[in-house]
């Protein structure tokens, strides 16, 4: 099994709460947002600034662009860019989901989504930065295990 996300999308799947544009994204985001949060599995997750595994549920997805409003686009690319350079990722490049998750774990902190996700109209909410709270701190108790 093998997934693709866009940038932002690598921070979004740990604050999720089943909110989302439309039922069919709903239901497409809480599959990703299962597997990425399980543990157990392991697989690649090609990282891209483009549409993704997400997006081709997302009622609005055009046949090239984000069409959710007049900028959209732009902005969903600027936080793909952002959130993939603070990872020192590369687009385009496959990576072990594990991989993707201990170093969300490691390089971002719950403030940072201030930049890096600004004008998001999700961060307004607060469970993104609870997602990558909670997601730090499971991964601080389990380094100290270690």
């Amino acid at each position: 099994m093998e997934k693709v996300l866009r940038g932002h999308h690598l921070l979004c799947v740990h604050g999720f709460r089943g909110m989302g544009y439309s039922a069919d994204f709903v239901k497409k985001m809480e599959g990703i947002v299962k597997d990425i949060r399980d543990p157990g599995q392991d697989f690649y997750i090609k990282v891209v600034a483009a549409f993704d595994d997400a997006c081709m549920s997302c009622p609005h997805r055009g046949l090239e662009i984000c069409e959710a409003s007049e900028g959209s686009n732009e902005h969903v690319l600027s936080m793909d860019g952002k959130v993939i350079r603070h990872l020192g990722l590369v687009p385009g490049q496959r990576y072990l989901k594990s991989e993707l998750v201990n170093w969300t774990a490691e390089k971002v902190e719950p403030d940072d989504l201030d930049e890096l996700c600004k004008n998001c109209s999700w961060l307004q909410y607060g469970v993104c930065k609870e997602g990558i709270a909670q997601l730090r701190e499971k991964s601080n108790s389990s380094a100290q295990m270690d």
